[in-house]
This record gives structure tokens, sequence and C-alpha cells, in this order.
């Protein structure tokens, strides 16, 4: 017997992404100006390493959600299938993390590039072994359509504020020591660190596997069958799975490509760095929205049908802002609370996802008769990687190109023109990318969905 879902196992669970989101939201916003402004390595350089960096992720992903279903498959740990291997290593991501942004800048030249690159492996491969469990806990905690939407609702919150704080602290930090000063990214980076790794503990102690049992017995059913190319058949009979994985392509080269350059537009665009700890004010009420209502709203019409209508809502009013800058003067507030609220829009799809990355596990249950939520979640990761590795490098290359330089103090209005079009056009772009993903290749009906609850209630009585 199940226990019921709680709200402390809710709570624990969101704890496990604002963990998380405490040190990766850094990633996404500053790394790539504590490496050019702080570090000295220029932008064409570091698109260069963003590139070799992700593809590591391309394959590290995979293989660590392979690898969780395989060793329970084997091992059975009475602990969990996800859950010893949160505690294994949310130290890891601390430590990784904090070095990664206090040691470089004890180096320079040739030593500097080598420290930042291996530091940064190290990193993301240890949060690559929460991040992978955390994920695939959801679909090892919920068992019906409601309790997935309560935990994608409480993962989500959980993402916001994860959010929320680094992208509150660290620019006021860098506004205080300077852009070109490590002192300040180190500091915010040693403060996120404790904060995400006190979280993640509390994520682990709070949570539960509650259908291990039945993991269990899927296992023994299946577990020897497993292997690593079995994803590839998913992918051509699982239209809801690769349709989320379209998604987390265009969705992550949006929130990548903003959060990379996000500062360059308020520092040298708009004129005050600042301004980006309101912008994150601004956007935190839909978190809120979502984390209320989320579950009502997806009882009511459906969670792909809530996220596509925020997808079209915010690609619409990035491309009219867009289009504003290019006949006005876009007052800087005017730009923070407009852009904010269409990122806000377009993140609800990244609030709620992970209700769907479970009804496409088990949409997968039935029709290949095997249960790997680490081997699909891990995949599902990789599709965001590939959408974060675009985001990043080509974000860093296109600033190169459009010939930004950080030892000026003004840059000229052709890069000025260029970072508006990186900062705003682009990201409506990959926004309605994501949007078509979900409108013409998701093709779950009621009909499936009670086919699936047929197959489910079977399996619990088998």
């Amino acid at each position: 017997m199940m226990n019921k879902l709680t709200m402390k196992h809710k709570f624990g669970y969101g704890l496990g992404d604002a963990g998380g989101c405490m040190t990766f939201a850094i990633m996404g916003s500053t790394f790539a100006m504590y490496c050019t402004d702080a570090l000295g390595v220029k932008p064409e350089l570091l698109a260069v390493l963003l590139l070799v960096w992700n593809v590591w992720d391309f394959i590290n992903d995979p293989l660590m959600g392979a690898l969780m279903d395989k060793s329970f498959a084997r091992n059975r740990n009475p602990k969990g299938k996800f859950r010893p291997w949160l505690l294994r290593s949310t130290p890891l991501v601390c430590v990784t993390f904090i070095a990664l942004w206090t040691v470089p800048s004890l180096f320079d030249g040739v030593a500097l590039i080598c420290v930042l690159f291996g530091l940064k492996i190290l990193y993301e491969a240890s949060y690559t072994m929460f991040n992978i469990p955390m994920g695939s806990l959801l679909s090892a905690m919920a068992d019906t359509d409601q309790e997935r939407a309560s935990l994608s609702s409480a993962r989500g919150i959980g993402s916001a504020v994860g959010n929320m704080v680094p992208m509150m602290v660290m620019p006021l930090l860098l506004k205080k020591f300077g852009e070109t000063n490590a002192s300040g990214y180190a500091i915010g980076a040693v403060l996120c660190a404790v904060i995400g790794l006190i979280m993640c503990y509390g994520h682990y102690v709070l949570t539960e596997e509650r259908n291990l049992a039945a993991a269990e017995a899927k296992t023994a059913d299946t577990g020897a069958d497993i292997r690593v190319t079995d994803i590839l058949h998913v992918f051509r009979v699982n239209r809801p799975f690769l349709a989320l994985c379209v998604h987390g392509v265009f969705i992550c080269m949006m929130q990548y490509m903003n959060n990379t350059l996000n500062n360059y537009m308020y520092s040298d665009v708009l004129g005050d760095i600042s301004l980006v700890t309101y912008g994150a004010i601004v956007s935190s009420p839909f978190m809120l929205i979502i984390f209320a209502f989320g579950p009502k709203l997806a009882k009511s019409f459906g969670l792909e049908r809530i996220i596509r209508y925020g997808l079209l809502s915010g690609s619409v009013l990035y491309i009219t802002l867009f289009a504003a800058h290019m006949v006005t003067a876009v007052n800087p507030w005017v730009h923070m609370i407009w852009s904010n609220v269409a990122l806000g829009l377009a993140s609800i799809s990244i609030y709620m996802q992970w209700g769907l990355v479970g009804e496409s596990i088990d949409y997968n249950e039935m029709i290949t008769g095997k249960r790997t939520e680490g081997s699909i979640y891990g995949t599902f990761n990789l599709s965001r990687r590939v959408g974060q590795t675009i985001g990043n490098s080509a974000a860093m290359l296109m600033l190169g190109w459009v010939g930004y330089n950080g030892n000026l103090a003004v840059q000229s209005a052709s890069t000025i023109m260029g970072i508006k079009a990186l900062c705003v056009l682009l990201p409506g772009v990959f926004v309605l990318g994501s949007w078509a993903a979900f409108k013409f290749l998701w093709n779950l009906s009621d009909e499936t969905r009670a086919e699936m609850a047929a197959f489910k209630a079977a399996r619990k009585e088998g």
C-alpha cells in the first residue's frame, strides 16, 4: 500500500529544484560574464568551451539515467531507486560549484583555461548525478494525473524560488564589487551553494518513493531487458515524448540565451544591471499562480493546453517588444516589466512540463511494456542540454559577431542593436517553436488516457 501524498512530500519535492537551481541559475545567468569580464576569456573562445562542455552533457545525461535503471534492476536498493543518488551527489554539487567560481581567478593564461575547463566538467557531472534522480523521482512519488500536477506545481515553485534568489543576489553583488572583480562572483557563488546544499538535503529527507514495491515488481518483470538503446525505439513510437524533447530544445534555447545575455542587455543597453533583480520579482506572480491553481487548472483544461496557451502568449509579447525597440527608445522599466511578463508566460511550460514527462513515461510503459523512468528522464534532460548548448554557445558566438568588447565602457550602436535582437527577438522565435511542438506533435487524447488508466489498473491488480 502506498502512503498518501502529503504536503510534506510536495514541499520536499519542491526543495529539490530549489536547491539545484540555486547553483544552476547562476551558471545560466552569470557564468558567461564571469568568464568574459572577470577572467578575461574572449567570447569566441568561450563559445567553443561551452560547446565542448555541453557535448559532454549529451553523453552524461542519458548514461546516468540508464545507469540508475540498471543499478536498481540488479541491486534493488531498499532505500529506493533514486533517493540514494541524491544523498551521494548533493555535497559534490556544492564543493565543485564553489571551486569553479573561486579557483580559476588564481591562475591566468593557458592554466586558467585548463582549470576552468576541468572544474566545469566536474560540476556538470555532479549536477547531473543530482538532477536526473530528482526529476525521475516524480514518477516514483505520483500515481495519478492530479498527483503529478501537484508535484509539478511544487517543483515549479521550487524552480522559481531557486532561480529568483540568485537573480536577486548576484546583480546586487556585481553592482557593489564591479563586473570585472572576481570577488563579487565568488561571494555570491558560496552563498548560493550553501543555501542550495541545505535545500537539497531537505529534499532527500522529506521525499519518499511511495510506489517502491510497484517499481520493484516492474523491475523484476523488465529489468533484465532494459538496454541503453531502448530509447531509440521510444522516439519512434512515443510521439508525446518526442514532442517534449522538441519542446525541451526550443524552450531551453530561449531560457539560456536569455540567461546568458540578459546581464549584457541591462548593463550595456539599458544602463542599469540592478534592474535584473526587479525583473525576477515581476515574473514571480506567474509562479505563485501556477503553484496555487496549477492542479485545478490542469484538472479542468489539461496540462498540455495550459502550457500551449502560455507559450503562444509569451512569444507574441517578446516579438512585439522587439518591434517597440525598433521604433522607439524603450524605457528600461518598461522593458523590464514587458520582457519578464513574456518570460513568465513562457515559463509556465518549464514549471508544469514535469507532469507531462510522467504521463509520457506511463504511455511508454503501456506501448513497450518497460518502466524506465531514469532513461526517459535522462533523455529528456539531454534534449534540454541540446537547447542549453545552442542557447549558451550561440549566444556567446553571436555576441562576438555583433562586436561586443568587454573592455569598452560604451558599446557601438550596431552592437547595441544586435544585443536587442539576441535578447528579445530570438527568445520570441524559440518560444514559438516550443508551442509548435505541442500543437503539431503531441497526440495524447482522452481515449488514450482512458487506455492508460485501464492499463495501470490492470498492472496494480496483476
